[in-house]
């Protein structure tokens, strides 16, 4: 493992090689310089994980040298160490960047302490920074995928809810439809990124505990509660609560969440002190709160706070010419994470995913098509590869298709029904409803002028 490099820039020369000495021992690599000149060079062209300097140097004092070297922009943190020490240079040195700001004489093993501390600091936070980078590229927009009408204009609100900032938000849609994933795509596209996203599922948490977690406790609430407890809002201080399941939140809490949402202050368990955060609420539910409001199953005023700004996700199975980008944005993803090379999704097989009603949605869509790429042995998903569930309604009945009505059978009016019927399924888009008909785009494109068949001006 590579030894964490130390510049220490002091002009006491003694001083200076008793600290790199030390540090030296403690599995430091230490690199001394005697002026700030010297330092700022040696900055230039070697990279260090940790600077010790002197605020007293011969040729100018520390503050210039933080002036001149941006320890923000270098990400160097930066311990100040100085026999003239004011609250004023202390201060300044902060705000231009150090870490740490110690007074000589400094004791070893204090300066080891602050060394180590510092580090272990930085670290911590490089890693809190490489996770929120990752965690934007992996709930990202560019990680929804559609071209329907309802996703194009899913995408249009969802850029304008989260440059608004602390709007709520109430996403509804049947289970599977992905959710989770705009609530998360919202959050990391609004300034509240670098603070927290809290998720907490409604139903996963038992009733009587789900208050106590959403707002913590005071030292003394109830038997066990021995210390201060800060709850789930107060976590997320700057960032974003997801509700999910909101729907099945209890009426009792429903009420003391209402208060949150209309000036964001809430009371601890046994607590008196009101606790004021800045969370922005986006919720969740794949059940009708307009119909749970009728039936009294859910708070009508907390119902109209929460749904500010709503968005719904249509079932997968009315906006089928979503599901050839899903499928190729799947099986990108899941060659990467299982080291495959799966190139593509056979003709017949897209025409069986195109025709499944999808019952799960998106989410149903993503567990067929990684159970075809982990058991398939082809370079393509082909019909072997689908569960039998899913070829079940489209596998022709032993015997005839159709039977011919004694008068007989009008061909042509039936050939123009199921191309209107493909082309409802998808929407109008021309080369999904080919693949249902087992057409190319052409072949649709002349039966379409053929039967003179409107499709309004969005269709393809």
């Amino acid at each position: 493992m590579k030894r964490p490099r130390v510049l220490v820039v002091d002009d006491e020369k003694l001083l200076r090689w008793s600290w790199a000495q030390r540090l030296e021992r403690e599995g430091y690599e230490a690199v001394q310089c005697e002026t700030a000149s010297d330092g700022i060079a040696r900055l230039e062209t070697e990279e260090f994980n940790l600077l010790l300097l002197d605020f007293k140097l011969p040729d100018m004092d520390g503050l210039e040298v933080l002036r001149r070297i941006s320890p923000k922009e270098l990400d160097l943190p930066v311990i100040m160490i100085t026999a003239h020490s004011t609250l004023e240079n202390a201060v300044e040195a902060m705000k231009l960047g150090a870490s740490d700001f110690l007074a000589k004489p400094v004791d070893l093993d204090v300066l080891l302490l602050a060394v180590r501390r510092t580090l272990e600091s930085t670290d911590l936070a490089r890693e809190v920074h490489r996770i929120r980078v990752d965690e934007k590229e992996r709930f990202g927009f560019g990680n929804i995928v559609g071209r329907s009408p309802s996703m194009l204009q899913i995408f249009d609100l969802m850029s304008r809810v989260a440059a608004s900032g602390s709007a709520t938000v109430l996403i509804q849609g049947e289970s599977g439809t992905g959710k989770d994933v705009v609530a998360r795509a919202i959050h990391y596209a609004s300034l509240r990124a670098e603070r927290p996203l809290v998720t907490v599922t409604c139903t996963a948490i038992p009733e009587p505990l789900l208050e106590n977690e959403l707002m913590g406790h005071e030292k003394g609430a109830f038997t066990d509660a021995k210390t201060m407890k800060k709850g789930l809002l107060e976590l997320a201080d700057g960032g974003t609560v997801f509700l999910d399941e909101i729907g099945d939140l209890p009426m009792a809490l429903q009420a003391k969440l209402l208060r949150f949402l209309e000036d964001k202050s809430f009371k601890r368990v046994g607590g008196t002190r009101d606790i004021t955060v800045d969370a922005r609420i986006i919720a969740a539910t794949n059940k009708d709160l307009a119909s749970a409001v009728r039936e009294g199953r859910f708070r009508s005023d907390f119902y109209y706070r929460l749904n500010v700004i709503s968005l719904h996700l249509s079932p997968l199975r009315e906006r089928r010419e979503d599901i050839p980008p899903l499928a190729e944005h799947f099986l990108e993803k899941m060659n990467r994470e299982f080291k495959k090379d799966v190139r593509g999704i056979a003709e017949d097989a897209m025409r069986v995913l195109l025709q499944y009603a999808w019952p799960g949605n998106v989410r149903e869509l993503r567990n067929v098509l990684e159970r075809a790429i982990i058991l398939g042995r082809d370079q393509s998903i082909g019909l072997d590869d689908l569960p039998s569930d899913l070829l079940a309604p489209v596998q022709a009945p032993e015997g005839t298709l159709l039977r011919l009505p004694p008068g007989g059978l009008d061909v042509t009016a039936l050939e123009k029904d199921l191309l209107v019927q493909a082309l409802r399924l998808t929407g109008g888009n021309q080369t999904a409803a080919g693949r249902l008909l087992g057409l190319n785009r052409d072949q649709i494109h002349y039966r379409i002028e053929k039967f003179q068949i409107d499709l309004g001006p969005s269709s393809s």
